[in-house]
């Protein structure tokens, strides 16, 4: 899921391997705002999709995150569903139809999708693509070919992703 900002064709791409039933995601989102507010439209953030089997809940998630980038919401969804990790663990998807529903997304439409699979096929790619490139867990970012694992610890990532856009972003000026 990429960013709703319109991205110049040569900004810096930070791909985050994420999972919304994670509370480590969670935790993440300060970093991924305060890096979306330095740098806007210079640095395209995609929201990948790795649901980890130990939560129910994710892979429906993942698919709700979809159609909410369908509908022209992606990010605050995903900060709504993200915000609210305990919810969605103990109501799984009439929660996330609901999240739709306060964000005055078409919350019918959410649950048709995730009854006729419509967005199966995105969350499948990222997944098997993240496995290829040693995704684990979640938060994981890669930005300039570099993987950094953010599951276990957030400290210093933030700091880390900057230094690396920055290069790039002198390299490519």
């Amino acid at each position: 899921m990429s960013d709703s900002s319109p991205a110049r064709p040569t900004a810096p791409v930070l791909d985050v391997w994420c999972e919304l039933q994670c509370p480590d995601c969670r935790t993440a989102l300060d970093d991924l705002r305060a890096l979306r507010a330095r740098y806007g439209d210079r640095l395209e953030l995609r929201l990948r999709h790795f649901p980890l089997e130990k939560h129910k809940h994710a892979f429906a998630a993942a698919q709700a995150a979809e159609e909410a980038l369908e509908q022209g919401q992606g990010w605050a969804y995903v900060e709504a569903v993200l915000g609210r990790v305990e919810e969605l663990d103990r109501r799984g998807e009439p929660f996330l139809v609901e999240v739709a529903g306060e964000l005055g997304l078409d919350a019918g439409e959410f649950d048709t999708a995730l009854i006729d699979g419509r967005h199966i096929l995105i969350v499948d790619a990222d997944q098997a693509e993240g496995k290829a490139i040693g995704v684990t867990g979640t938060p994981t970012y890669v930005i300039g070919g570099e993987r950094l694992d953010g599951g276990k610890s957030q400290e210093g990532l933030r700091e880390r992703i900057e230094e690396i856009a920055d290069q790039l972003l002198a390299d490519g000026a």
